[in-house]
């Protein structure tokens, strides 16, 4: 029912809160000009939690254009690990229930996947936009034989404004996903740093080519 969904995804934005005012147990993997990756062990599943943490050079307005989950939203163009995105039920104005898939990656070693989330879509009092998610299951959704599923768990970004500097937005994310199928752990601990990198870089290219 509609009611569950909302509460699955207000509980997922709950979660990244409290991510986000938790400094504690978090280590770093990775260091770019745009992003500082960092990770601790997950508390939802026997994987990692990830962090990103980046100054993206644009407004926090452009830089929700370029990341809201949207249908025909922007994200597909820009971001590699984004194959198709589609909204299978609205809720209500701020939470959806969608659809991801990914194409295949890390060389094909891993096989695309699809994703069924609750997302959630906020405006927090300090114009901070927030987006959080965490996987469902949904009758219009069964899984796809072509595909394996993964689950992501509460996950989402922050685009947090910083004061007195209108043109630079500080982007916080949280990254928390059972790929599923059988993959070497190995293979999954240096998938999501080089992602997440990945995710900083071509973001950033995205929103400078959305202001010229």
């Amino acid at each position: 029912p509609a009611m569950d969904y909302a509460e699955l995804a207000e509980a997922a934005a709950e979660k990244m809160r409290l991510y986000q005012q938790d400094p504690s147990g978090w280590r770093g993997c990775r260091r770019t000009s745009e992003v500082s990756v960092s990770w601790r062990p997950s508390a939802e599943f026997a994987g990692n939690v990830y962090r990103g943490e980046g100054i993206l050079p644009a407004s926090p307005l452009d830089v929700w254009e370029c990341i809201k989950p949207v249908a025909g939203g922007l994200r597909t163009k820009w971001d590699q690990n984004v194959k198709d995105f589609e909204v299978i039920e609205v809720i209500s104005d701020a939470v959806s229930v969608c659809r991801t898939t990914t194409p295949s990656a890390f060389m094909r070693v891993i096989s695309p996947r699809e994703f069924v989330d609750v997302v959630l879509m906020k405006q927090l009092e300090d114009g901070t936009m927030l987006s959080a998610a965490t996987n469902v299951e949904h009758p219009l959704c069964p899984p796809r034989p072509n595909f394996v599923r993964g689950l992501n768990y509460p996950c989402g970004c922050f685009c947090i404004p910083l004061p007195g500097e209108p043109d630079r937005t500080q982007l916080l994310s949280f990254f928390q996903t059972d790929l599923g199928g059988y993959l070497p752990q190995t293979v999954v601990d240096s998938f999501f740093p080089a992602s997440i990198a990945g995710f900083y870089s071509n973001l950033t290219k995205a929103v400078k080519q959305l202001k010229a």
